[in-house]
């Protein structure tokens, strides 16, 4: 199964910017939807982006406008760019790719911290 390796996350202040990296062990190709989990201290993971191989996203309400996800499938990556960040949106950041049952297959995971 192919494996994923998350990168970019640390500690950022309130109003930064992080990227957050994924690079999978093998191709992403045959991959139609791709994203983004998080999960805060006692909280439950949430999905918070997708996107898809025809190019559609989705965003929860939380990080629209704020968040942007994209892929290259030619270096097997994803991304997550995040603006304007909050002290809500410190938490393990998970990326993910669809299986083809419909299930989602998530990397360890890197950690957020947004600080005042």
């Amino acid at each position: 199964q192919v494996q994923l390796v998350e990168s970019g996350g640390g500690l950022v202040q309130a109003g930064g910017s992080l990227r957050l990296s994924c690079v999978a062990s093998g191709t992403i190709d045959s991959v139609d939807t791709v994203g983004w989990f998080r999960q805060a201290p006692g909280q439950q993971r949430e999905l918070i982006t997708t996107l898809t191989s025809r190019g559609t996203t989705y965003y929860t309400e939380s990080v629209k406008g704020r968040f942007t996800i994209s892929r290259d499938n030619g270096k097997r990556a994803v991304y997550l760019q995040m603006n304007s960040l909050k002290f809500e949106d410190a938490a393990d950041y998970f990326c993910a790719i669809e299986t083809k049952y419909g299930s989602w297959h998530l990397g360890r995971g890197t950690r957020v911290t947004v600080s005042s």
